[in-house]
Formats: C-alpha cells, sequence, structure tokens
C-alpha cells in the first residue's frame, strides 16, 4: 500500500509534538495501523500544511500527490476547516473544490478517502457560526462521498471528541489523545476495526477569568493579527514527508 494524507494542520498532525519537536498526528498513526494490518510496511507521504485553504490542498497538494513514483493507491483529504474561520465562506465552492478532487483521483484509478474535521466549536469565540458552518460542510461533504461511492469519515459529528480533554490549550487543534481517537475511526472506516481511543472522563472545572484574558492573549490576538496581515500559520513551511518513507507497524 502506498498512502498520502493532503491537508491542513488537522492532517499534519498540530497538537501531537513528539519530545524531540516533531509532529505526528492521526494521519502517521494510520499509517502505522495500516502496516500492522497488511502484515507489511507501508509506503507513506504526507503533504498537509497548517493553515491551508482548501484549493491549494486540492490543487497544489493533490498535484504532489498524483505525481508520486509509484502512483498512491490511497489518498486522504481533510479541508475546508481554515476557509470556515474567514467571512463571506461559500460553502458551494467548497464542495465544487472536493468534487473536483473526487474526479482527478477516479481518473487516476486512486482510492479517495474524505474526512471531516473534530468539531472545536463549543469552546471558540464565534463557536456557533463555526459549528453551524461545519455541520453544512459536513453534510455537503458526507453526500458527495455517497454519491461517488467513497468512505467518508466524519469525525466532525462525533460527540466524544468534543470534550476538552481531546483539544490543545489553543481549543482549535486536537492533542496527542484527539489524534489517537482520530486514527482509531479512521481505520475502523476503513475496514480495519479498531477500538475506538477514550480518554478519562473526569469532569473538566469551571476557567477562571484571568485564564480566559491569558487564552485571548496567547491564542486569539495572534491569530487576529494573521488575518489582517494576510498571513498564515504555514507561510513559509513544507510538508514533511514530501516523498514516500516506509512505516513499519505501530
Amino acid at each position: 500500500m502506498r498512502y498520502v494524507a493532503i491537508g491542513d494542520s488537522f492532517t499534519e498532525g498540530l497538537g501531537d509534538e513528539l519530545p524531540d519537536g516533531t509532529v505526528r498526528g492521526w494521519a502517521d498513526l494510520v499509517a502505522a495501523g495500516l502496516a500492522a494490518a497488511n502484515g507489511g510496511p507501508v509506503q507513506y507521504a504526507n503533504l498537509a500544511i497548517r493553515g491551508r485553504l482548501l484549493e491549494p490542498i486540492v490543487t497544489d497538494q493533490l498535484d504532489r500527490a498524483l505525481s508520486l513514483s509509484p502512483l498512491p493507491t490511497m489518498i486522504t483529504l481533510n479541508g475546508g476547516g481554515n476557509d470556515m474561520m474567514r467571512a463571506g465562506t461559500d460553502l458551494g465552492r467548497l464542495v465544487a473544490l472536493t468534487e473536483g478532487a473526487v474526479r482527478r483521483c477516479a481518473d487516476a484509478g486512486v482510492r479517495l478517502v474524505l474526512l471531516s474535521g473534530g468539531d472545536p466549536s463549543a469552546r471558540l469565540p464565534f463557536g456557533a457560526t463555526m459549528r453551524r458552518r461545519g455541520s453544512a460542510l459536513t453534510a455537503a461533504t458526507a453526500e458527495l462521498a455517497a454519491r461517488h461511492g467513497l468512505d467518508f469519515i466524519d469525525v466532525f459529528s462525533d460527540v466524544e471528541i468534543r470534550r476538552e480533554q481531546y483539544w490543545s490549550p489553543d481549543r482549535l487543534h486536537l492533542n496527542s489523545a484527539g489524534h489517537r481517537r482520530v486514527a482509531s475511526l479512521v481505520l475502523d472506516g476503513l475496514g480495519h476495526p479498531t477500538e475506538a481511543h477514550v480518554v478519562d472522563p473526569a469532569p473538566v472545572g469551571r476557567r477562571s477569568l484571568l485564564a480566559e484574558a491569558r487564552y485571548y492573549r496567547e491564542f486569539v490576538v495572534p491569530w487576529v493579527h494573521r488575518r489582517l496581515r494576510g498571513r498564515s500559520s504555514g507561510d513559509g513551511r513544507t510538508a514533511k514527508y514530501v516523498d514516500w518513507v516506509p512505516v513499519q507497524a505501530g
């Protein structure tokens, strides 16, 4: 098997940092899980870059994925989360971009698996708007996948992963536990029975005003500044695995 993951920070693995500072993430874990299921190493590439909008994912990243030699046997695609955080998001355009990727993979004979990201909206500023947009994109992507006979892994509707224990301090990216849960959902959805990862259900205490102020200062204000300057957290970054690397069973 030759597996390529394309997308943004969700697929890059942001929030699942290893001791050496590199990021792992659910896609890396899926590659290891596929190696275990297949009884041998999987060739793996991860072209995802944090901050990317859907259009460069389904053009630049998909171009690179389909130019790999030998050709991938499977690609996972998630995107649109960064688009959802911008004003004037056009859902129809996002669906059309995704459908274009579906057709390109079908023409190339490559299996495409679509994913929705987890739902972080409960603890985000303007969370109700984010959930409404995310729900609409998830429903449209599910319908698209059904129409084309594709696998669709619906992480957005997973209630368990909405709990605070699965998220990083920025409340927008999954932590290691969250990435482990997504990996288990993906492997199960691909036909490799996997028990979904669950963390301790201990209750979460209320946040103090000081903690909320610190959160806005450390995460929200820098994000707003980047938007005002037309910058992205992924500017100047390259993907972590731009060519095939062998992955053994985890």
